[in-house]
């Protein structure tokens, strides 16, 4: 089951890499014209109305991003079923269709059917497009229907149990939106405490690939809160909407990259160049990126008690922020980038103090570290036991257009190669990977090639955290499977 919501997780980071576009094509938008969102200029208008095109059809993008993701060949007729599952649920659903289904006014239907094209269905819709996939894409008909064979039979299969689906929705979707409902309107009412809990629930659950389900929530239209939705098309409250989004900015932009600082200074002298390297990069994708999986997988299984310190923290920012009321918003992650494009959206409110409040953060953050890792001698990077063999820096695997291809060979023999990998898989930062026998895998030649980390998640599964470019790593391997 774990393994099913890790690959869920990854999968998940297709659509989400698009928001960026959209919050480009916005953040323009509301550069031009603050006051009149698009009303006082045309070029405004047209670029706001582009940006809400993806941030409306967030459920498209996840129905059909998740059918590809999860489908074991990753082919283009997952993906075309993964919309027609999500098209087939949404119009049986729809609050019309149930009405004359229940032969009841459209005015008397349970409010939950209006809400049935969200993020929630077109992950279930991805979910069982990718099934139908890999279970009937390589099936033969008789000669007589041999047309639909294989990879056409795909979708007809998805819209014939997207039907049952939808039965079975059309029973136990009330109660599980209504219990959507609650669960975020109690972390809402709670306030800025309630943003705390989901900052720190938020990171807590990084190890496992299991913040997706959380985020989706709070971040996209489950649960009627939709905060990254209504904070970039302005609908909403100022002050209010993006508060499960501004307390990250001071987290991912100064925080982590502080703690980095830390782990850097209370390195072993012989390990500083090495730690740097690794602590710059790192520290640089959080800041201007606000990818921080690099930084945190690099102390999260070394010091795990440290990792729960920095989600205590994430949490106190959130809260903070929330209380202050100041917002910001990103479309992808709270780095620079979306700081800077989300600071003049209509809802944003005095983003600079979370700026002020990101000062702060680095300061708790790096005396913090510092004195809990002395304090209790934590073995982050570069603090290490030594060993009788010296594990070679990042420099070690080249540069240059076949740095990819140098790491990926190595870090597949590292594996194992071909005798012992059965799967490969990448999220936006980590190779999932299924070994047949754990004990083969030589974790010093992967870390040989400068890689953040490794995490062993189970007796077969192993992720290699390698950074924002692991999409190329991965590709490599799976050149190598092939060949």
């Amino acid at each position: 089951m774990k393994k099913f919501f890790q690959k869920l997780g990854s999968s998940l980071m297709l659509p989400v890499a698009v928001l960026p576009a959209a919050a480009v094509l916005m953040g323009i938008g509301y550069w031009i014209d603050p006051s009149g969102w698009g009303g006082g200029s045309p070029v405004a208008a047209f670029l706001i109305k582009a940006g809400s095109s993806i941030i409306d059809n967030i459920p498209i993008l996840f129905a059909v991003g998740v059918a590809l993701g999860m489908s074991k060949e990753k082919d283009g007729s997952a993906a075309l079923s993964g919309l027609v599952a999500f098209l087939v649920v949404k119009t049986l659903l729809s609050p019309d269709s149930v009405a004359m289904l229940q032969q009841i006014d459209v005015a008397k239907v349970d409010p939950a059917f209006a809400k049935i094209g969200n993020a929630f269905v077109g992950i279930i819709s991805g979910i069982v497009a990718a099934m139908m996939y890999n279970r009937f894409s390589r099936v033969k008909l008789p000669d007589a229907l041999a047309f639909f064979s294989g990879k056409r039979l795909v979708p007809i299969m998805t819209a014939v149990s997207m039907l049952v689906v939808s039965v079975a929705l059309f029973f136990i979707w009330p109660p599980i939106y209504t219990a959507l409902v609650n669960f975020g309107e109690g972390i809402a009412k709670l306030g800025a405490a309630g943003a705390g809990l989901y900052g720190f629930f938020n990171r807590l659950l990084i190890p496992t690939g299991l913040h997706h389900a959380l985020n989706s929530v709070f971040w996209f239209d489950v649960a009627n809160i939709n905060d990254i939705g209504n904070f970039w098309s302005g609908k909403g409250v100022k002050g209010v909407t993006g508060m499960y989004q501004a307390g990250f900015f001071p987290i991912m932009m100064f925080g982590l990259p502080a703690a980095g600082l830390a782990m850097y200074h209370t390195a072993k002298t012989k390990r500083k160049k090495e730690v740097a390297s690794l602590m710059m990069a790192a520290g640089f994708a959080a800041f201007f990126t606000g990818v921080t999986e690099p930084l945190e997988f690099s102390f999260m299984f070394l010091a795990p008690a440290l990792y729960v310190v920095h989600a205590i923290l994430t949490g106190l920012s959130l809260a903070i922020a929330a209380a202050f009321h100041w917002t910001a918003g990103f479309g992808f992650s709270a780095g620079l980038v979306d700081f800077v494009l989300s600071s003049r959206l209509p809802l944003a409110n005095q983003p600079y103090m979370l700026l002020v409040q990101g000062l702060v953060f680095a300061v708790i953050y790096y005396f913090l570290f510092r004195f809990i890792i002395v304090k209790f001698n934590l073995a982050t990077p570069g603090r290490e036991e030594d060993t009788d063999e010296e594990v070679p820096t990042a420099g070690a695997v080249g540069a240059g257009e076949n740095k990819f291809s140098s790491m990926a060979a190595r870090i597949y023999d590292g594996l194992g190669g071909d005798a012992n990998v059965v799967s490969v898989d990448n999220c936006a930062t980590r190779l999932r990977l299924e070994v047949k026998d754990m004990n083969i895998v030589d974790q010093k030649k992967i870390k040989a090639t400068g890689v953040p980390g490794i995490n062993v998640v189970g007796p077969k599964n192993i992720q290699v955290i390698v950074g924002p470019h692991v999409q190329f790593v991965a590709d490599e391997i799976h050149k190598m499977r092939k060949g």
